[in-house]
């Protein structure tokens, strides 16, 4: 049965007699960054610390390939526990953006199996901070398929900075597709760059594209994540002045006002911090 969710793969290009078959495009995969800060570092505070050790320690063990039978098991494990992809086998927080690319949780390798075969040929994760077992197997998947993995990291907290979102726009017009865009619920971060992409790759209106932030896909206004929101709300306030989003972007965006402006309740960063975990 035909997924009512999936992208229409790639058209198959007529080769003539006799021509050379194109070469085969090889997939891609960003580098595990190296860590910014010294854990070691006196002057940060003992709870920075330990959270930067802990980093480190998830780097060293999870970004390099799996090489054994018992990594790999442990790699599973951590990411189905530690980094809750047990939920994600049952709602994997799976939707299409427009003609050509999907948004999601952190995908389980079985998905991106399946998308590939529909015809994903590029993968965008935005997550960044800890990283856990999910990851060497998402390499590992995206280049059995031949699919290219890159990395933008986006906050789900926090708004993006002027040069954040040029080369986000850089981005979206050079990545090949189908694609595929993931943080680790798929409705934060996720639901912002499918936002973006909708302005940025299909010239959606803001006001249409600001509906990826939603309750449907698990998108919490009334948290600190509700700083997302605002961000579209005055993109939209001057989509309706006449002003477009590039042009917004570029010469009214005022992220340090916006910081100031936004404030979050008690109440939904208790529910989005402690009770859901979010990232």
């Amino acid at each position: 049965m035909t997924d009512p969710n999936a992208a229409p793969a790639p058209k198959a290009t007529q080769q003539a007699p006799g021509e050379a078959s194109p070469p085969r495009r090889r997939a891609t995969q960003f580098e595990t960054p190296p860590p910014r800060r010294d854990p070691e570092d006196p002057t940060l505070p003992a709870r920075t610390r330990r959270r930067l050790r802990r980093a480190n320690r998830a780097r060293a063990r999870w970004g390099a390939p799996i090489e054994t039978t018992s990594r790999r098991i442990h790699a599973w494990l951590n990411m189905l526990f530690v980094d809750h992809g047990a939920l994600r086998l049952i709602h994997p927080n799976l939707h299409r953006v427009g003609r050509d690319a999907w948004r999601s949780a952190q995908p389980l390798p079985h998905h991106i199996d399946r998308l590939a075969r529909q015809g994903l040929r590029t993968v965008i994760t935005l997550r960044g901070g800890v990283i856990f077992g999910s990851l060497p197997l998402e390499r590992e998947v995206c280049a059995r398929n031949d699919v290219t993995l890159e990395r933008f990291v986006l906050r789900s907290r926090d708004l993006p900075k002027v040069e954040e979102l040029l080369a986000l726009e850089e981005l979206v017009a050079r990545v090949e597709r189908p694609v595929l865009f993931h943080c680790k619920s798929g409705a934060d971060r996720a639901g912002f760059m499918a936002a973006l992409w909708l302005i940025l790759a299909e010239g959606r209106s803001v006001a249409e594209a600001r509906g990826q932030l939603s309750l449907r896909y698990g998108h919490l206004k009334i948290g600190p994540t509700g700083v997302l929101d605002l961000f579209m709300e005055r993109a939209a306030e001057a989509e309706r002045r006449g002003v477009p989003f590039r042009q917004w972007v570029r010469t009214e965006y005022d992220r340090e006002a916006m910081r100031r402006e936004f404030r979050s309740s008690g109440f939904g960063a208790f529910l989005v911090d402690r009770v859901l975990g979010r990232e």
